[in-house]
């Protein structure tokens, strides 16, 4: 146990629910998509969507971040431990993951989930999932619509 206390099962069935929402949106865009932690998940790429355990969350309860291929991150880590902090293999995995940021929130907000940057230094490439915009009461959905999409 990590000193937080856990969400209850049916919150956590509940937020697994809208994790495999966004795989789903993810898969169907052509994109490699997976629930991070399932069984086999460790050294994949792709989008990797994430459900936080704790019962008390300071933002949204799913995530998702891109991975890079797993040789790409050895290559990262082998650099820093070797002390060639400004080598361009250090920066590949977070540059890359700001780049996916914003297609990664268009693919899933044009399947109706909601989905914002995350506002943190830590995780700047992180993609924060809310809910799907079904959720929303009628008088909070968006309502626009774009001159040519119609």
């Amino acid at each position: 146990m990590d000193g937080f206390a856990r969400a209850s099962e049916e919150v956590l069935a509940v937020r697994h629910a809208l994790a495999e929402q966004a795989v789903q949106a993810l898969r169907r865009a052509g994109l490699p998509a997976f629930q991070d932690g399932e069984a086999g998940t460790e050294d994949r790429a792709g989008a990797a969507v994430q459900v936080d355990p704790d019962l008390e969350t300071a933002s949204a309860a799913v995530s998702v971040v891109w991975r890079c291929d797993p040789a790409m991150v050895q290559r990262a880590v082998d650099a820093l431990t070797s002390g060639s902090l400004e080598a361009p293999n250090v920066r590949y995995p977070g540059t890359i993951g700001l780049h996916m940021q914003s297609p990664l929130i268009q693919i899933l907000l044009a399947s109706g989930i909601i989905a914002t940057p995350d506002n943190d230094n830590m995780n700047p490439e992180r993609v924060l999932v809310f809910g799907s915009m079904s959720d929303l009461p009628h008088a909070l959905r968006p309502t626009f619509v774009p001159p040519d999409s119609a």
